[in-house]
């Protein structure tokens, strides 16, 4: 099965992938799984098993490249490196500490909400689209999240 039909698998992936070195490791790796199949021999249709177990690698591999160009570019548009005092790192950690604590109360979707606008800057609208709620809604946990933020860091006074 291999001799018939890998140059076609490979020429398949190549097309799809304009690289002939990714189109090799998603070939071998589909092969790898054909291998895995409980009766790599009484498979009846080569051509569209193949294809189905391609495809699937495809997406993945897709997903994951999708998925490293975005972390790069993020790693690119942050700053250089700032030096920070032992102090200031010690400062920041209790920060993070309270923060963390005061938020520890919450439901998920509503630290989830605080989180997306306090970190990621998302609008309330925006947040309600990812999450699948109301603005309204949105509103409640951010302002749950200040609430709580609020509370904690007025306790230590």
């Amino acid at each position: 099965m291999f001799l018939a039909h890998q140059p076609w698998l490979l020429e398949r992936l190549s097309v799809r992938l304009d690289s002939r070195v990714d189109a090799e490791d998603l070939a071998s790796e589909t092969w790898t799984q054909v291998l895995g199949h409980p009766q790599p021999h009484g498979i009846r249709q080569p051509r569209a098993f193949l294809t189905t177990v391609a495809k699937r690698l495809l997406f993945h591999f897709w997903r994951r490249r999708d998925l490293e160009r975005a972390w790069l570019n993020a790693l690119a548009q942050m700053p250089e490196a700032v030096d920070v005092s032992e102090e200031d790192r010690v400062l920041l950690r209790e920060a993070l500490e309270r923060i963390d604590t005061a938020l520890d109360g919450m439901s998920l979707p509503a630290r989830t909400a605080f989180l997306h606008s306090q970190l990621d800057g998302l609008t309330y609208s925006q947040i309600a689209g990812r999450m699948g709620v109301s603005v309204m809604t949105v509103r409640r946990h951010v302002a749950e999240g200040v609430r709580r933020c609020y509370l904690a860091t007025t306790s230590d006074e």
